[in-house]
């Protein structure tokens, strides 16, 4: 399932390693020169993506065959944007401290477009841009956190196995069993070294 449904992803999904400036958090903090970083890095750090058509979102066969491979079970929508999710601003500000789930974060852009940023190996921030027909898959257990760009939008699916749990646990919970197995398996192959929470 991982290598289906790839064609035109880079047009929905790209990554960047990001700079360390304070600035608006929906700016695209792109380094000097910009570092784009191919996608199948991503996938190194676990992470999985397609690109589906969006606009057949309710009766598309290739998101019933995703769902169906990873028993996602559960599906709502969300509209992240000032006019529609009440305390915006603080929420926005909330979605970006950096945090981990213990189980998958699975988002796919329906309309609009935002930034997920995750840690490499090293520790440092990537930023991953998805606009619409983008679908992501986080492990649980990477640290990470999301914000609009500046466009202040996006119409997003949540999926779920089972019932939604969406506790995020804000850096460092090094100890949860989650964060354990995706060091054990991701971080620590190749012989990288764990990352230790600053």
């Amino acid at each position: 399932m991982e290598d289906q449904f790839q064609d035109g992803k880079e047009e929905v999904i790209q990554a960047w390693y990001m700079d360390d400036s304070e600035e608006d958090q929906r700016l695209p903090h792109h380094r000097e020169p910009k570092e784009f970083i191919p996608l199948d890095k991503l996938s190194e750090l676990g992470i999985l993506s397609w690109r589906l058509n969006a606009d057949d979102w309710e009766t598309d066969e290739n998101l019933k065959k995703i769902r169906e491979a990873r028993g996602y079970s559960y599906v709502d929508i969300c509209d992240v944007c000032p006019e529609k999710l009440p305390n915006y601003e603080a929420k926005i500000k909330n979605f970006f401290e950096e945090h981990l789930h213990t189980d998958e974060e699975i988002r796919y852009c329906l309309e609009g477009s935002g930034y997920f940023d995750v840690r490499d190996q090293n520790d440092q921030w990537i930023r991953i841009a998805v606009k619409k027909g983008g679908m992501i898959v986080l492990p649980a257990g990477m640290y990470h956190r999301f914000t609009l760009d500046s466009d202040n939008y996006i119409k997003a699916m949540r999926l779920f196995v089972g019932e939604p749990v969406w506790t995020p646990y804000n850096r460092p919970h090094d100890h949860l069993p989650a964060r354990k197995e995706y060091v054990e398996r991701i971080i620590n192959r190749g012989g990288n070294q764990a990352v230790e929470a600053r």
